[in-house]
């Protein structure tokens, strides 16, 4: 597929035996990432034609009968269910464009950096990818020794471009093979329950065909975009086919509220809280047809309430290093994006500092969140979250394509309880915890929340007003020692400071976890880029 010399064996796709040095250093992923957008971009005039063609077919069955007509209709109803057949095929082939894109942006990464390394040893790389002492720079008996390391870089990029391009190459021509013997094959009646044990989910994906697969995702996408154990390329697949349908779902809900009169107060603020998802959806929907990398993986989608999502910014089943971040208060559809942008700049931070190494970053918004601070005061939706988060990490393990990804969860604000809360009451599959601006996590020490030694963090910026949520005990006592000067000046010196809201605070030593810093940038700027935290966040992330 790297534009090359080499033979093409059909229009398009070249499948030398090695990508070469030369054709590694001038190939440009945003070429391919732009292919799969267009690709993607035919799901919507396919819909269209498909709801005409449906049209066409009511207009024919009441003008028209007789076999002729029958035949007609029918004729009509197959192109149909062609065409829908088709739609999931086009996000299919953008989603290996991208992996393909991401993976040769990574390879290209390994690549400089060899070359920048030769050049700060002294060797000299030819047009060929040669590799050879530089003479004026390199001693004689030095220059094997010299000389490897920048070859073995060098491999390590060609041999990462090659096998990209075998498995893209190999994918598209599966799906031409498919195309020839049947996209679609309905698949058995069982169908795994909804909350089922994400490897059992997996188990049952994996004994079906290509063509069942994407019978479900065309037929069932509600349960195939919401099963937690089916990859994410299918849910995503499936998720992007409801897109249009949840926009309805939530149009008719304004339309509905509108046509109320009079509008009491709580119509009003349903209008809003509608208005403000429909705004939301929209921003999100803009994102997923991005050309940009990484490409958005929509792994949920639910209108109702304040709106939930989950979105994965590059593929979690191919990534060496997985983030899921968990946002608190106020977080909903209405500025999904917002968070998912603070998720986006770890990940960037993640490929400055490993620009070889394949990484996403998931926006968990699967929860209730808060609304308001006297509902951020109780744990019930921190503790409503916890088996579904629980689930999620579950099902990103058992997805997962070759060795076992680095998983790390962070939890901001309230968001930091439902984390806490998840791994104390069911686990989670995590190599590392963060907690950042966190009133609490639910627990008195980090040796509860069942993760490997050391791999608890936090931090909290000097100006985060979060600090101030102390515990009811707390607060009651410096209430009564506040009324006695003496007895305040005694407080202050005896009171247990480490106690928030909801339990130990995670950043105090007595907690048992490890700290990183943060600039003074408030409660919601720890992805500030000069904050010193989003490199914490970032090295942590990687395991570094």
């Amino acid at each position: 597929m790297v534009q090359s010399d080499q033979v093409v064996t059909r229009p398009g796709v070249v499948r030398p035996d090695q990508v070469g040095y030369a054709q590694l250093s001038t190939a440009d992923p945003t070429r391919w990432r732009a292919t799969g957008t267009a690709w993607a971009g035919l799901l919507d005039p396919t819909r269209r034609r498909a709801t005409e063609l449906a049209d066409d077919a009511a207009a024919l069955r009441s003008q028209w009968s007789g076999l002729a007509a029958t035949a007609a209709e029918k004729q009509v109803s197959d192109l149909r269910v062609e065409l829908l057949a088709l739609a999931p095929v086009a996000i299919e082939i953008d989603q290996v464009l991208a992996e393909f894109a991401a993976r040769l942006t990574a390879a290209r990464a390994r690549l400089a950096a060899a070359v920048t390394l030769a050049a700060s040893v002294g060797v000299l790389i030819d047009r060929w990818g040669r590799t050879s002492p530089d003479p004026s720079r390199v001693p004689a008996h030095r220059a094997v020794q010299t000389v490897a390391p920048v070859t073995t870089a060098l491999r390590d990029a060609l041999d990462l471009a090659t096998a990209a391009d075998r498995e893209a190459a190999d994918r598209l021509d599966q799906l031409t093979a498919d195309a020839e013997s049947g996209w679609l094959s309905r698949p058995p009646a069982d169908r795994p329950a909804p909350h089922s044990d994400p490897a059992q989910v997996n188990r049952w994906w994996s004994g079906l065909s290509p063509a069942q697969r994407r019978w479900l995702v065309g037929h069932e996408p509600e349960l195939i975009g919401g099963l937690d154990g089916i990859p994410a390329a299918a849910r995503d697949q499936a998720n992007r086919l409801l897109l249009e349908v949840r926009r309805a779902a939530l149009l008719q809900r304004w339309e509905e509220l509108l046509a109320r009169m009079p509008r009491g107060p709580a119509e009003m603020v349903g209008l809003r809280s509608v208005e403000a998802a429909l705004s939301g959806l929209d921003a999100l929907t803009s994102r997923l047809a991005s050309p940009d990398a990484p490409r958005a993986y929509l792994l949920g989608l639910d209108v109702g309430g304040e709106g939930r999502t989950v979105v994965a910014l590059g593929n979690p089943d191919r990534a060496a290093s997985i983030l899921t971040h968990v946002p608190g208060t106020t977080s909903g559809l209405h500025d999904a994006t917002d968070d998912l942008g603070r998720a986006a700049r770890v990940l960037s931070r993640c490929a400055d500092l490993a620009p070889g190494q394949e990484t996403s970053a998931v926006l968990w918004l699967d929860y209730d969140a808060p609304d308001f601070l006297h509902e951020a005061a109780w744990d019930r939706q921190a503790h409503a979250a916890g088996d579904a988060l629980h689930r999620f990490q579950e099902g990103l393990r058992a997805t997962h394509d070759g060795p076992a990804a680095r998983q790390t969860v962070l939890g901001h604000s309230y968001g930091s309880l439902v984390v806490g809360g998840a791994a104390r009451d069911h686990g989670l599959a995590a190599d590392a915890l963060v907690f950042v601006g966190s009133p609490g996590v639910g627990v008195q020490h980090a040796a509860d929340l069942g993760v490997p030694a050391g791999q608890v963090w936090a931090s909290r910026a000097p100006d985060d007003v979060i600090r101030l949520t102390r515990s009811p005990g707390e607060l009651a006592r410096h209430a009564v020692l506040s009324l006695s000067p003496a007895a305040g000046i005694v407080g202050l010196l005896t009171g247990d400071d480490d106690k928030l809201w909801f339990g130990r605070d995670p950043v105090e030593a007595s907690f048992g976890g490890r700290s990183f810093p943060s600039g003074r940038y408030g409660h919601s700027g720890y992805w500030h880029p000069d904050n010193p935290a989003l490199d914490g966040m970032a090295r942590i992330v990687l395991g570094r």
